[in-house]
């Protein structure tokens, strides 16, 4: 986030109860009211949301994975806040979700076929498509990095924290492996999506929304 951008909200939030206080100081809880307003309005306007867009934004523990969570759409963020501003900003974590939305359906992803449990012993189990993996992972809590092993996959992801959930993201390459493993498809055009986005945007990571 721009330092400047949260200035402009402070002081907008500061005036905003000024005026308040002065108008209507028998209401206690006024100015209190007001102030809020005045954050959740420019939380929901995007002012402040760019660290949802950011890996790493947000520090992450181990507890903050544990349990099971199931897919609740197309997955995106960027590795630091210097690569997404020069993408465009947040607005377009959003549209390229939008892009990877119709390559999911085709998929046949849902939360019945796709979700991930991870274990407090780092064992992990999930399913991808209807195809089930199982194994064991490591987190570190210092980059969010998330390995996991199995018999078919060795894979490198990243946890993110979102308002309803966490995110696993991958580089493009890894994810294509689990689409690929868990679709039976290769070299489909329907995957060309990813391929293409990844190379349109550097720092991108790609993956899944879980609530």
């Amino acid at each position: 986030m721009k330092k400047f951008r949260f200035s402009a909200i402070a002081v907008a939030a500061m005036m905003a109860v000024s005026c308040d206080t002065g108008l209507n100081t028998a209401s206690s809880g006024s100015a209190g009211s007001v102030l809020g307003n005045v954050i959740t309005g420019a939380i929901n306007g995007g002012a402040i949301d760019a660290i949802a867009s950011i890996i790493g934004a947000t520090k992450m523990t181990q507890q903050s994975i544990l349990g099971s969570w199931k897919y609740s759409g197309p997955g995106c963020a960027f590795t630091s806040e210097k690569l997404l501003a020069k993408a465009g900003g947040e607005v377009v974590a959003s549209q390229i979700k939008q892009k990877l939305q119709p390559t999911y359906q085709t998929l046949g992803l849902s939360a019945a076929n796709t979700f991930v449990q991870f274990n407090a012993d780092n064992t992990f189990s999930a399913s991808f498509g209807g195809k089930q993996f199982s194994g064991t992972y490591t987190f570190d809590p210092a980059s969010s990095k998330v390995v996991l092993k199995s018999l078919l996959l060795n894979i490198t992801c990243y946890a993110k924290k979102n308002t309803s959930g966490i995110a696993l993201l991958f580089e493009a390459s890894k994810l294509l492996t689990i689409l690929q493993a868990a679709s039976a498809l290769s070299g489909n055009s329907t995957l060309g999506t990813i391929g293409d986005l990844s190379k349109s945007y550097d720092g991108v990571r790609l993956g899944f929304d879980f609530k």
